[in-house]
């Protein structure tokens, strides 16, 4: 219990998961207007506007450098983590869904053509993020940690 109770109030920590909640929900909302359905999917998944990775990385970096300063250990290895997921997410995730896109037509086309395929699902084509999901969730962490570190905290 005792764990729990420091993990809560751990503000780094809870400026980071409130910056993941906060995009996936928003993502899901986002998701909602655009297609007129709703998915719970979104409130887990990745891709989408905005990225949550983002979000969650730029909040704890954020949260660790108004923590511990901008010279600490925690606010540079957090800011190098933030910097490799937000690369990742906008190049090799985002490249991975654009592949899982045109795997997903050639499966349909041949699968309509009368050719049966062994691959029975479709690929998931939401995994990474554009710039523009990158950058949004960039911002909207770090608003996230200010508000949680210096309001809240």
């Amino acid at each position: 219990m005792e764990f729990l109770n420091a993990l809560v109030h751990n503000t780094v920590f809870m400026a980071a998961a409130t910056g993941w909640l906060v995009a996936q929900v928003l993502k899901t909302l986002i998701h909602l207007y655009l297609n007129g359905k709703f998915d719970a999917e979104r409130l887990v998944g990745s891709g989408g506007m905005p990225s949550s990775h983002s979000a969650t990385v730029c909040a704890l970096a954020t949260a660790a450098g108004i923590q511990y300063g901008g010279g600490s250990a925690e606010f540079a290895i957090s800011a190098i983590l933030a910097i490799i997921v937000m690369y990742d997410a906008r190049g090799v995730r985002r490249e991975t869904g654009l592949q899982a896109q045109v795997l997903n037509e050639l499966i349909e086309f041949f699968q309509n053509m009368g050719k049966p395929l062994s691959y029975e699902e479709k690929l998931k084509e939401f995994v990474g993020h554009t710039p523009l999901q990158v950058i949004v969730g960039a911002i909207l962490g770090i608003a996230i940690a200010v508000f949680y570190c210096l309001v809240l905290g």
